[in-house]
């Protein structure tokens, strides 16, 4: 899979075998409760939107503040929709802003949907990503957060550029591996991973 062919279902290569290892069943608080206290009081984690062709930056939602793993979730449902935005409008402003600094994959989605995105044409159709479960999320020793998230897209087109041949890809369920880490008193993207269901 290749930017290309995938812009929205990001095609990442693979997490590092130390961050995996930070993240495993075997570490510190995998399959504890998550014991840090809550932010804010529990709420339903809202579903990924679309963002309208009018629509501002999303704003991280209050469930999405702290650094419980309640939180982690929040936010990684949240991040999907800043992809989403980037993907709309090639404004990867707040996409970046919420990844740490030495995410690539970050970087490279960012660098990508600049490129080709809805308002230039480069995608039509329903590209957008859709959280359809996160699982598995645990605290690794090294404090990250590390999970699993099934995600959908539906039937999309990408062209590289206005003359480019349409590359049409067809609706898919895909499985996204995901590492966050802390910065200040929230988390951030640290690294994402595709595969394939």
């Amino acid at each position: 899979m290749t930017y290309r062919n995938r812009p929205t279902a990001i095609a990442l290569a693979c997490l590092t075998t130390t961050l995996l290892a930070a993240c495993t069943s075997n570490s510190p608080e995998a399959g504890r409760p998550n014991t840090a206290p809550p932010t804010t009081a529990p709420t339903a984690v809202p579903t990924s939107t679309t963002p309208s062709a009018s629509a501002t930056s999303p704003t991280r939602p209050a469930a999405a503040e702290g650094l419980t793993l309640a939180a982690a979730e929040a936010f990684y449902r949240h991040y999907v929709d800043l992809m989403n935005y980037a993907s709309q409008t090639g404004d990867t402003a707040s996409l970046l802003a919420a990844s740490e600094g030495g995410c690539e994959r970050c970087k490279e989605y960012a660098n990508f949907v600049a490129k080709v995105n809805e308002a230039n044409g480069g995608l039509s159709g329903d590209y957008r990503e859709r959280v359809k479960e996160v699982s598995e999320l645990v605290r690794g020793s090294s404090g990250r957060v590390g999970g699993s998230a099934i995600v959908t897209v539906g039937h999309y087109t990408t062209k590289a550029s206005p003359a480019a041949s349409p590359i049409i890809s067809k609706p898919a369920e895909y499985t996204e591996q995901i590492a966050l880490s802390s910065s200040g008193s929230n988390w951030v993207m640290y690294e994402l991973k595709l595969e394939s269901r």
